[in-house]
């Protein structure tokens, strides 16, 4: 039997080096890898690339990593609510490559099927076209752009077994789905695994073949981004 399982994020992401590219999935702060995140800080590895929708906020997700400058480039497609990543870019210590949010998903499906590059109407005539090849198909110009090469890719689901298969809740399927598998090597962080067999595939959303290791992570805060209420 299969068996994917290591038993501690510190296991999870040895191999991670200073320098590398990571993906991170996650949607705001929902669905993101947050005991990863927390063991990156621990680990203080720095120079950092990482593919991210967005960079999580002051004290949460990826504003941690950023508040001890492990970051040197953000790949993203929205970047708001963070004072510092705000900071970091207006002050050129960060380097922010704004990316099309439709783009940045493809980009990522691509890397996990194998296809290298594709074309999109995306972007095309602004500064996002600086540099890139365009082609017209049925009279609109189309952008090329390259799926994404990353050292790593960090996921975070809801249930997994021990043979790597993922099942998202909700929402948090968001980026964590085309990021399983984009990378050299995938790491799955669950909040419940169970034995290889327990989940039915019928409701698998990835499979196994496309993560090398799986850990149940400790705690999960699943902050709230915007709180609204109802005025009376």
């Amino acid at each position: 039997m299969i068996n994917k399982k290591v038993n501690s994020v510190q296991h999870a992401l040895q191999g991670i080096e200073s320098g590398m590219t990571i993906m991170l999935g996650g949607f705001g702060l929902c669905g993101i890898p947050e005991n990863s995140i927390a063991e990156l800080v621990i680990k203080e590895v720095t120079n950092l690339t990482c593919i991210s929708n967005n960079a999580g906020v002051d004290d949460f997700g990826l504003g941690l990593l950023l508040r001890k400058r492990q970051i040197k480039k953000m790949i993203s497609s929205y970047v708001g609510e963070n004072a510092e990543f705000e900071r970091q870019m207006l002050s050129g210590e960060l380097e922010v490559e704004l990316t099309p949010q439709g783009t940045l998903a493809e980009k990522c499906r691509a890397a996990q099927a194998g296809i290298p590059a594709f074309f999109t109407p995306a972007g095309y005539g602004t500064e996002v076209a600086n540099g890139k090849e365009s082609r017209e198909f049925n009279g609109k110009m189309h952008l090329l752009e390259e799926a994404y090469k990353a050292d790593f890719a960090i996921v975070k689901a809801w249930k997994g077994d021990e043979a790597g298969n993922l099942i998202f809740k909700g929402t948090a399927r968001n980026f964590n789905a085309p990021m399983a598998g984009a990378a050299k090597i995938t790491i799955a962080e669950v909040e419940h695994l169970l034995p290889a067999g327990s989940l039915d595939p019928n409701e698998i959303h990835i499979p196994g073949i496309l993560i090398q290791r799986i850990f149940q992570g400790k705690t999960f805060e699943k902050r709230i981004e915007q709180r609204t209420v109802r005025k009376k």
